[in-house]
This record gives C-alpha cells, sequence and structure tokens, in this order.
C-alpha cells in the first residue's frame, strides 16, 4: 500500500524524535562522564596545591639553611665539608640546594682520596648547563681512574668532551687526560689520536708543562715505533 504525504512525514517526524532521543541520551552520558573528570582534575588539583603549600615549598625552604649551615661548616676542612653537605644531599634529594650540595660533597671526597664516595654523590648531581655537567663527568673520569676502572674513566672522559662542545679550556685536557688512560693500557694508537685531535682542533694549545700537542704525538709514535 502506498505511503501517504501524511505518513511520509509522521515517519520523518517519529525518525527525527529517535535521533534527538538518541543524541540527548548520549548527551547526558558524556555530561556525567565531563562532570566526573572535572570532579576528579579538581581533586588532583587541591592536592598537587596541598603537597606544593605543606611539603614541597617548606622542603626547598628548609634545604637552603641546611646548605649555607653546611657552607659555614666546611671552612673546617674537606672532611667536615664532605660529611654536612653528603648529609644534605641525601636529605633534599631533588631540591636545588641538594643537588649542589652533592656536588660540594664529590669534590670534597674526591680531595680526601675517597674515590668510591665521589662516584656516589656525583650519580646525585645533575645540571643543565652543559659546561658545569663536563666538568662533574672529567671529576667522575678522575675517581674512576683512581679506582683503576679505566674503561668507565673513558666512557666519563668521552662524556665530558661532548658535553663540553668544544671548549678550549676543557676539551684538550681532557682528550689529554683520556690519552693517559689508554697509554696505562698500553693502547698507544688511541692516545695517539687523541693528541692528534687536539692539534687539530687548538694547533696553539700548550699544557700546562709547556709541552705542544706534537711533543706528545712524537712521543705515541715512537712508542708504536714510527
Amino acid at each position: 500500500m502506498a505511503t501517504t504525504p501524511n505518513q511520509q512525514e509522521q515517519n520523518a517526524i517519529d525518525n527525527l524524535d529517535m535521533s534527538l532521543n538518541s543524541v540527548s541520551e548520549r548527551v547526558a552520558k558524556n555530561k556525567k562522564v565531563l562532570y566526573w573528570t572535572l570532579g576528579l582534575l579538581i581533586a588532583i588539583g587541591a592536592c598537587w596545591c596541598a603537597w606544593l603549600w605543606f611539603y614541597q615549598t617548606p622542603r626547598v625552604n628548609n634545604s637552603v639553611s641546611a646548605y649555607d649551615q653546611a657552607m659555614n661548616a666546611a671552612m673546617g676542612g674537606d672532611s667536615i665539608a664532605a660529611v654536612e653537605f653528603a648529609k644534605v644531599a641525601d636529605k633534599y634529594s631533588g631540591t636545588d640546594a641538594g643537588n649542589l650540595a652533592a656536588m660540594q660533597a664529590a669534590q670534597a671526597y674526591y680531595r680526601l682520596g675517597k674515590y668510591q664516595e665521589t662516584v656516589k654523590y656525583l650519580d646525585k648531581f645533575s645540571t643543565r648547563e652543559d659546561i658545569l655537567n663536563a666538568q662533574s663527568y672529567v671529576l667522575l673520569g678522575d675517581a674512576y681512574v683512581n679506582l683503576k676502572k679505566y674503561d668507565d674513566a673513558l666512557n666519563a672522559f668521552q662524556t665530558a668532551v661532548k658535553k663540553a662542545a668544544g671548549n678550549e679550556q676543557i676539551v684538550p685536557m681532557v682528550l689529554w687526560k683520556e690519552a693517559n688512560v689508554y697509554d696505562a693500557q698500553k693502547k698507544y694508537q688511541e692516545a695517539l689520536n687523541c693528541f692528534e685531535q687536539i692539534k687539530a682542533a687548538f694547533p696553539n694549545y700548550t699544557f700546562g708543562n709547556g709541552l705542544t700537542p706534537d711533543a706528545y704525538i712524537a712521543r705515541e709514535k715512537a712508542r708504536l715505533g714510527k
């Protein structure tokens, strides 16, 4: 039987009602999800603010005070400095003061000849400053050399060179340290490569003993029988 215009219109209206009802149901469900999500975000925000206000801010303030006290105590010598800075680094890990204290502790322990402790506190240190980062790896490499962990020392020195990014004071000095490690391992070709890198990148560089890269290059070549 043919559908009349009135029936077609009614069917269209019924279909529209069904669509609207379906949309309404989805909107209602989405509202519930939205409200729950919004409530959760508010709760998280409140917890974060409470953590910041009641825990983190006082902790940061306390870390600064503790660091200042350690600085004053450090006037008593490296033995005291190492212990006091280590306390700050351990207690306030993750704060700027705790981070600086870790580096100070590492330096003090190194001067005391306690190289394992030096490594421990350098592991707690981090910075976004490339030059300071490079210097921390130099100290790490020196500690590993004294521990006779030569492969670890080489890794540290190589990282320092990368972090130093062509710095004319740091890079030649670190390559010289790296060459000395290779010499200790009797890897004279690798040592020669280090000195040749220095000559290529810093042709006018002179070591603290007054020698130039050419002098070291000649020494390594002699060891290799060249």
